[in-house]
C-alpha cells in the first residue's frame, strides 16, 4: 500500500489501566535519572542538574513513537538512550502528569524526554508545584536553537507556550479537514459541500438515497474538537493562566449540536468510534465523507487494519465555513508534544533527541504518519504523499488548514476529551440529543475547570 504509513495515531488508543503508584514504581526503576546537584541559576533559564554528557537518557514514548526512537538510534548510534513505552496520556488519561508528581515527591526518577499525545500538558509541566521545580525545561532561552523554533508552522507552538516561554516541541499537527471518497461522490453524482449547511443537507440526502453510507462519525471523545471547535463554540476559551470562559449556550454551539443530532438520527453520522471493530465491519467501503484530523489518512483510510481505502479514491477538501462567514476555521485533534526534563543530567543529548524527532527528515518525512509541525519537513511530507499517487486530489487543503485552527479554544490543565467522554458520551449513547445536553456539558466543564483552580467566566 502506498501513501501514509499505516499506523494508528497514538492518542486514540485506549488508555492503559493501571494504578498510578504501580505504573510509576515500574517507571522509577526504568527511568532512574535524578537531579544530582542542581545549580541555582542554569544557563537556559531553569536550575540545572550537574551535567554528564556521557550518561544515558531515558525517553518515554507511546507505542507508535517507538519508530521515532529507532530512527534516532540509527542516526545517532553514539548517543545512549533507554526507551520506555507508556500510554502517552491517551484519551486524557493524565498518566504523564500523575507519574511526574510521584517522581517529584520521590525527588528522583524523572525521564529526560517525554512524548505526550495531549496538547495541554505545558499548562502544568511549566509550573512549580508545592515549591518543586517545574518538570518542563524552558526551550527558547538557548537550549533549542532559535532557527529551529522559528521554522515551526506559525501557531504550532502555541500549546507549548506559557507566559511567553516555550516548554515543548510539537510533533505533528492535527488540523481537521473534510476527507471524502471521490469515486463514490462521482458515482452518486454528488458535489463536495462548501459550507456546513450544505454538508448537513447532503448527509440527509445520502440517508434517503443511499442508506448505509455515512458522512462522518461522532462516537469518539474528540468529537467536540472537530465539530464544536470548528463552529467556534466557546466551550474552552482559556483567557489566562487561571481563567476560562465557557459558553455553550451560543448560536455557534447550538448549530453544531443540531447538525450532529440531525445526522445521527438519520444514520449518516453514527455514534460509533472509528477505532472499533463495529466501525470497520459496518462502514468499510461506505464512508462517503468524514470531517476529521489530518492523521485520519494513515490511521483510518490508508490502513489495512481499518477501512483500507484503495489508491485513487481518497480526496481532501478544506475545512467548511458556516453560511454567512467569510472564513472557515477548524479544530485541532491532538498532534503530540515532546518535553525535555529540567532535571536531565544530559541536556545536550535530550535536546538532540527532541530536535531530531520533531525536525529530521529521517523520521518526520520518511517514517512519521502525521503532518509534521516543523514547516520544512511538512513541505517535504506533503510532496512525498502527493507523489505516491494514493490520493485522488492534491493535499494542499491540509497545508491551508494548518493556519486555520481557531484560537478561541485553548489548552488548559483539564482535558475536554475526558469531560466529553465522561459526561456526554453515555447520555448520547442513551438516546439524548446533544442540543439538549449543552447545559449539562457547560456545567461539567465548569466543574472540572474549578477543580483545577480556574476562575470560570
Amino acid at each position: 500500500m502506498v501513501g501514509i504509513h499505516t499506523v494508528v495515531h497514538p492518542r486514540r488508543r485506549t488508555a492503559l489501566v493501571a494504578t498510578a503508584l504501580g505504573a510509576a514504581t515500574a517507571l522509577l526503576a526504568l527511568a532512574g535519572c535524578s537531579t544530582g546537584g542542581s545549580s541555582a541559576n542554569g544557563s537556559y533559564g531553569f536550575p540545572e542538574a550537574t551535567q554528564d554528557t556521557s550518561s544515558t537518557i531515558t525517553v518515554w514514548v507511546d507505542a507508535d513513537r517507538q519508530a521515532a526512537a529507532k530512527a534516532f538510534e540509527k542516526a545517532h548510534p553514539d548517543t545512549k538512550i533507554k526507551v520506555v513505552t507508556y500510554d502517552g496520556s491517551a484519551n486524557g488519561s493524565n498518566s504523564f502528569r500523575t507519574k511526574i508528581q510521584l517522581f517529584d515527591r520521590a525527588g528522583s526518577g524523572w525521564p529526560d524526554v517525554v512524548f505526550s499525545s495531549q496538547n495541554n500538558d505545558a499548562s502544568w509541566a511549566s509550573q512549580k508545584t508545592n515549591g518543586k521545580q517545574a518538570f518542563a525545561a524552558v526551550l527558547d532561552k538557548g537550549l533549542v536553537p532559535k532557527d529551529t523554533l522559528s521554522n515551526f508552522t506559525p501557531g504550532a507552538l502555541n500549546p507549548c507556550t506559557v507566559s511567553g516561554q516555550v516548554y515543548c516541541l510539537r510533533n505533528d499537527l492535527a488540523q481537521a479537514v473534510l476527507w471524502y471518497n471521490k469515486s463514490l461522490m462521482d458515482q452518486f453524482g454528488y458535489t463536495v459541500p462548501t459550507t456546513w449547511e450544505e454538508y448537513q443537507a447532503l448527509g440527509q440526502k445520502v440517508a434517503a438515497e443511499h442508506p448505509g453510507y455515512i458522512v462522518g462519525t461522532q462516537g469518539d471523545a474528540w468529537t467536540p474538537e472537530v465539530f464544536m471547535w470548528g463552529s467556534k463554540c466557546q466551550a474552552n476559551d482559556i483567557t489566562g493562566p487561571t481563567s476560562v470562559t465557557v459558553n455553550t449556550d451560543s448560536t455557534e454551539c447550538k448549530r453544531a449540536a443540531t447538525l450532529l443530532d440531525t445526522l445521527r438520527s438519520d444514520g449518516t453520522v453514527p455514534n460509533v468510534s472509528v477505532f472499533t471493530p463495529e466501525f470497520v465491519k459496518n462502514y468499510t467501503g461506505k464512508v462517503l465523507m468524514m470531517p476529521g484530523p489530518a492523521w485520519y489518512a494513515g490511521a483510518i483510510f490508508n490502513n489495512a487494519q481499518s477501512l483500507n481505502v484503495p489508491a485513487g479514491q481518497l480526496a481532501v477538501a478544506a475545512p467548511l465555513p458556516w453560511k454567512g462567514e467569510d472564513k472557515a476555521v477548524t479544530g485541532n485533534v491532538g498532534g503530540g508534544t515532546w518535553f525535555i526534563s529540567s532535571h536531565s543530567k544530559n541536556l545536550k543529548a535530550a535536546e538532540q533527541f527532541a530536535q531530531f524527532v520533531t525536525t529530521a527528515d529521517d523520521y518526520q518525512v520518511n517514517v512519521a504518519p502525521g503532518y509534521p509541525a516543523y514547516a520544512p519537513a511538512a513541505q517535504k511530507w506533503i510532496a512525498k504523499q502527493d507523489a505516491s499517487k494514493y490520493y485522488a486530489t492534491p493535499l494542499q487543503p491540509i497545508v491551508t488548514a494548518a493556519s486555520q485552527v481557531w484560537d478561541g479554544w485553548g489548552y488548559g490543565l483539564f482535558s475536554q476529551e475526558a469531560v466529553w467522554a465522561k459526561t456526554m458520551t453515555p447520555a448520547i449513547t442513551g438516546g439524548k440529543n446533544i442540543a439538549d445536553l449543552l447545559p449539562t456539558w457547560q456545567q461539567a466543564i465548569e466543574n472540572q475547570a474549578k477543580v483545577n483552580g480556574y476562575k470560570v467566566n
